[in-house]
């Protein structure tokens, strides 16, 4: 770097000549002074003094009272410290003392009284006929849903040591998309498990909304097998995954003790929806369970939960979903007791579920007329309706009526209000089905094991 000489202003400037930049000279860095002279830069940079030593570490180690800071604290210091450590102490005792008393009140199942009623791990090559029942029909089962429940190998198989419930397309089954409108009929036969006729055989028509239900699947049960009334379920399932597809893990009662749905009640241990984890009404990254009963036909209550997942979804991979239920509570949850869905106490006459319902005094009857509303279940069981036998479905269903798909939500190609709503949800088959997984491991509903305890 090269210190040119001060510039002088213009009137003391010598106007006869030119001022030019001093000249660089290479072998070494140079300053010019006021004077003209030049000189080394290294000369310029003043040096500082090496530091004095310490005189009090001359002498040795510091003694105590060259160390102030370790002087007893002041009296309030000393309190500071008691007060911060006193709460430190309590708050973990009360923490401890909490943990204690909750996990003492925690409802827990006897395993002791516990016993095995029924599990299969679907190790062989066929469903076991004498442990499930499959329904075949086609009614909707009063969610009017838009498939069919056959008897077909290829709608329920048992291989790789899980059960498959696979869901298909009936076009592929009667000749193509137009026989599901234009005047074909589909005829369940001897095979159809309803004794409702109407449920059994369905006739398309173009001149109305008759349409042959555009989905093919299957479910499976253990009424007139196996049953509990108070125990532990658990199935350990991988979800499906395909737009307006509804997997299903449900109870239904054997002998319905206080009349028909919903007044016997229905237990929903899971159930989900195939769409994907952006459709706005919970898709495959939730699960839900719930409990649904009512003293009138015409009146529904339902009780319900979910738990979700933040990242992926439960057609990923394989949980354990589970009801734990006794004549103390109700709780339905996936893989732990933390992830509980649905958890209900029914110790006494503010838990029971005639109080839960709220119903009026008065309501109008399947035919119109205005009766009293009373609590059929009576006022000294409070688990009623759900103090009978249960027996287990597992199903995997299309689309319905029902409301389990919100109208006007995710491109729903249907309403649930309009009588055509079967043929709308056909005519979008091409769009629907594009969503489904060509693979049957990622579109079927797959069972690893299912186990049944009662108590004993």
């Amino acid at each position: 770097m090269i210190f040119r000489a001060p510039f002088l202003s213009p009137a003391s400037r010598n106007s006869s000549t030119v001022w030019t930049p001093p000249a660089y000279t290479p072998q070494q860095h140079q300053s010019v002074s006021p004077s003209g002279s030049t000189t080394a830069l290294s000369s310029l940079v003043r040096k500082g003094k090496p530091p004095v030593p310490s005189t009090l570490l001359a002498g040795g180690k510091l003694s105590t009272a060259d160390k102030p800071w370790l002087a007893d604290p002041q009296p309030r210091e000393r309190l500071a410290k008691i007060l911060t450590y006193t709460c430190i102490l309590l708050g973990l005792a009360g923490a401890a003392l909490l943990c204690f008393f909750d996990l003492r009140n925690l409802d827990l199942l006897d395993e002791s009284h516990l016993c095995v009623v029924f599990e299969d791990d679907f190790s062989g090559d066929a469903l076991d006929t004498g442990n499930w029942k499959r329904t075949v029909a086609l009614g909707g089962f009063g969610n009017g849903e838009f498939e069919i429940m056959t008897n077909k190998d290829e709608n329920l198989k048992v291989q790789n040591g899980n059960l498959y419930i696979v869901p298909t397309l009936t076009s592929a089954d009667i000749g193509g998309t137009s026989s599901l409108f234009n005047g074909y009929t589909y005829d369940l036969g001897d095979a159809c498990t309803s004794t409702n006729t109407s449920a059994c055989s369905v006739t398309s028509s173009s001149n109305s909304s008759s349409v042959i239900p555009p989905v093919q699947s299957a479910m499976i049960s253990t009424n007139g097998t196996h049953s509990i009334a108070f125990g532990r379920v658990q199935v350990r399932a991988k979800l499906p995954r395909g737009d307006w597809l509804w997997p299903a893990i449900w109870m239904l009662p054997v002998n319905n003790t206080y009349g028909p749905w919903p007044l016997s009640g229905e237990i929903d241990i899971m159930e989900a929806r195939g769409n994907a984890p952006t459709y706005p009404a919970q898709g495959t990254n939730f699960v839900r369970s719930s409990l649904n009963y009512a003293p009138l036909e015409t009146l529904s209550t339902q009780i319900f939960g979910w738990w979700s997942m933040k990242q992926g979804g439960f057609d990923r991979a394989f949980h354990t979903y589970t009801l734990e239920w006794s004549p103390q509570f109700i709780r339905m949850y996936v893989d732990s007791r933390l992830q509980a869905m649905l958890d209900l106490p029914t110790k006494n006459e503010k838990d029971s579920f005639w109080n839960r319902g709220r119903y009026p005094a008065v309501a109008l009857n399947d035919i119109g007329v205005k009766v009293p509303v009373d609590d059929i279940w009576g006022s000294s069981d409070f688990a009623a309706p759900f103090n009978q036998q249960f027996y287990l479905i597992l199903s995997l269903a299309a689309g319905g009526t029902s409301g389990w798909f919100p109208d006007n939500v995710g491109g729903k190609p249907w309403a649930d209000g309009d009588p055509g709503a079967m043929k709308a949800f056909a005519e979008a088959q091409d769009t629907w089905s594009a969503t489904w997984p060509t693979s049957e491991e990622d579109r079927a509903m797959r069972v690893d094991w299912v186990k049944m305890w009662g108590m004993c």
